[in-house]
């Protein structure tokens, strides 16, 4: 298969997904190593086409659509690193998706980190990628203060998170 037509099966993938794919899986099933891949991803990106990717693998932006979310909205937290699963199950407990973080440094701006967490099994699996690679988290750049844009089936539930996210001392009030 010719790169060209690699690229255009990577798409095709990605567009018929309903779930993240990984660069692994990608590479297996095109029989190409994963350095590859990622290398189609970037290529893929400079053409304009939209890959968001997240902690569990590539999605098109073209077939992403939050299942039965029709309210988004943003929400300012500031906690530590311990305190990260308290929030994100008190989302996703409540109804709601987290879409993605976002901290402002002072060199390169808004950064952005896709998430898309919207379950518990999420939220285990996103902390086990952050241990597994000692990584760290975005929001230890600004001093636990970060942004999360949500997704929710309505206001009402979008404010439901936003009351417990307050009562947990996590929600940010400046």
């Amino acid at each position: 298969m010719k790169a060209a037509e690699r690229r255009n099966e990577i798409i095709k993938l990605l567009e018929g997904a309903d779930q993240p794919v990984n660069a692994t899986q990608l590479a297996e099933l095109l029989s190409v190593s994963r350095q590859v891949i990622v290398g189609d991803i970037a290529l893929i990106r400079a053409k304009g086409i939209e890959i968001l990717a997240t902690p569990r693998g590539y999605l098109s932006a073209n077939a992403f659509k939050s299942e039965g979310s029709l309210f988004t909205g943003k929400i300012a937290c500031q906690h530590s690193q311990a305190d990260t699963v308290t929030e994100l199950n008190i989302i996703v407990d409540n109804g709601g998706e987290v879409v993605d973080v976002q901290v402002e440094h002072p060199v390169y701006g808004t950064l952005t980190g896709e998430l898309h967490i919207r379950s518990r099994h999420d939220v285990i699996d996103f902390m086990k990628k952050i241990a597994t690679n000692e990584a760290a988290m975005l929001s230890s750049l600004t001093g636990g203060v970060h942004l999360h844009t949500l997704a929710c089936k309505d206001e009402d539930t979008f404010l439901r998170i936003k009351k417990e996210l307050q009562e947990a001392g996590i929600l940010y009030s400046g």
